[in-house]
């Protein structure tokens, strides 16, 4: 029987011969295993072959890196995600766009700059950029639906570096990359930098595509990396947790935000959506890939990680670089090895041990509750206490409760069913608890109508 990696192997090198892509670079990523990187193909620099160490255009996997900076700057008390963007900067036009919709593609921008910059091949500087809004279309209204922008993140690039005080190269560089241990991923382009190519559709031909130097388009398209590098940073945002256990780039919960849909890229078909400046793609049974596609000139990126199902290791990242710019099979192959991973090397399956009890004044809360006619199980797990209906599916997280400072009889739901609502017990004179309020409805330990009367009485 093959091994896992000997699977992984053959589905990269399927992907190469059918999408005929010139060079080839997958990674792995996960919590319990050493990295695990592939390369077929030929890198076109005779000076550096390919290998690990090849660098490729990530293209717009770029605008993941600059979200992260425009949600640090928020955690930091620099800026409203909900109040306008020129707020922070002396724009001609739009500046009314909020920062949040220009996360989420849906603040109605166009899609690149003013001018034909994919004809000419030269990108604006930031400060032209910036200066010629007012010569770009609002092509769609605020908040109206999807519609995807390069110059919406170039244009938070930006902000964010004004807001430090600094070029957007430098604060990604000094704010991600190093941080992260990223020592392959680089804002210019480097000398073991594969060639990228456009292969011709009807022969065997290829033809290496023009450097590009996006300029002010930088935060939105730029960086150069390894597969190894982007398995790492698509582990990050999939696990942060895990890969950055201190918070020193971002905070968890930040990532918990960024990962929250905010907008489907097609009304009749949910199987892309957008966070904040993460791509989501749905796997169905709670599974979620989160990260983001790139395409450059002669370049294809597809960058993501792997949240929920049963056998993830957690920080589960994969990487697909590759150097041809029609290749379809890269975006592809990102997934299924995702997939691959999960069904044919699973995380070892933790022995369950007993733990302390839960505290005394939340053991009377545990067992059965009903509500609205329906039954709720409230448990005691990993120090937490936790609801879930009756009947839900194992795979649905439960909520999960945090008691309110110096109240234990009043808590707040930090995640699940009712996040943001608090839960309040009552108890008698003695001190026994006879009902919780959740959200406002009532629980009880026997099933009643909204009078208080019980299911079982029947009608008077």
């Amino acid at each position: 029987m093959s091994t896992p990696t000997a699977r992984y192997e053959r589905a990269a090198r399927r992907a190469q011969a059918d999408g005929r892509i010139p060079a080839l670079s997958v990674a792995l990523h996960r919590a319990d295993r050493e990295p695990w990187v592939f390369t077929v193909g030929d890198s076109g620099n005779p000076e550096h072959p390919l290998g690990p160490d090849t660098r490729f255009r990530i293209g717009s996997v770029t605008k993941t890196l600059t979200a992260v900076l425009v949600m640090q700057a928020r955690d930091d008390g620099l800026l409203d995600l909900d109040r306008p963007v020129a707020d922070h900067l002396d724009i001609p036009a739009h500046g009314d766009a909020t920062i949040r919709r220009l996360l989420s593609h849906t603040a109605g921008f166009q899609r690149e700059p003013y001018g034909d910059v994919w004809d000419s091949l030269l990108a604006p500087d930031a400060g032209r950029m910036l200066a010629e809004l007012d010569r770009a279309e609002r092509v769609l209204p605020n908040a109206r639906r999807f519609h995807y922008s390069n110059l919406g993140l170039a244009v938070l690039g930006q902000l964010v570096a004004k807001l430090r005080g600094g070029t957007w190269a430098e604060i990604v560089e000094e704010r991600i990359l190093a941080p992260l241990g990223l020592a392959a991923t680089t804002v210019a382009r480097p000398d073991r930098a594969a060639i990228g190519y456009l292969v011709d559709a009807y022969s065997d031909a290829a033809r290496p595509e023009p450097p590009v130097d996006v300029a002010g388009l930088a935060p939105a398209a730029q960086i150069w990396s390894t597969a190894g590098d982007m398995a790492r940073w698509a582990a990050f945002l999939a696990g942060p947790e895990i890969v950055d256990p201190a918070g020193r780039v971002l905070a968890a919960t930040t990532l918990d935000e960024m990962r929250w849909p905010l907008t489907t890229t097609d009304e009749n078909l949910w199987a892309l959506g957008f966070g904040l400046g993460l791509m989501l793609a749905p796997e169905g049974r709670r599974v979620m890939h989160v990260g983001h596609d790139g395409a450059m000139p002669g370049f294809l990126a597809g960058v993501y990680g792997r949240r929920g199902g049963d056998g993830n290791p957690g920080a589960l990242g994969c990487a697909v670089l590759g150097s041809s710019g029609t290749a379809g099979q890269v975006n592809d192959l990102v997934h299924e090895l995702l997939r691959l991973t999960v069904e044919w090397d699973p995380a070892e399956i933790r022995p369950w041990r007993p733990a302390p009890p839960a505290p005394a004044a939340y053991r009377p809360v545990l067992g059965r509750w009903w509500s609205e006619g329906m039954e709720f199980v409230f448990s005691w797990h990993d120090g937490q206490l936790q609801a879930r209906l009756a009947e839900a599916p194992a795979s649905r997280p439960p909520a999960i409760f945090e008691p309110l400072p110096d109240e234990v009889d009043v808590l707040r739901t930090v995640s699940g069913r009712e996040a943001g609502e608090l839960l309040r017990l009552t108890r008698d004179d003695r001190g026994g608890l006879v009902r919780m309020h959740w959200a406002t409805y009532r629980f009880t330990r026997a099933q009643e109508a909204f009078d208080g009367g019980r299911a079982s009485d029947g009608p008077e």
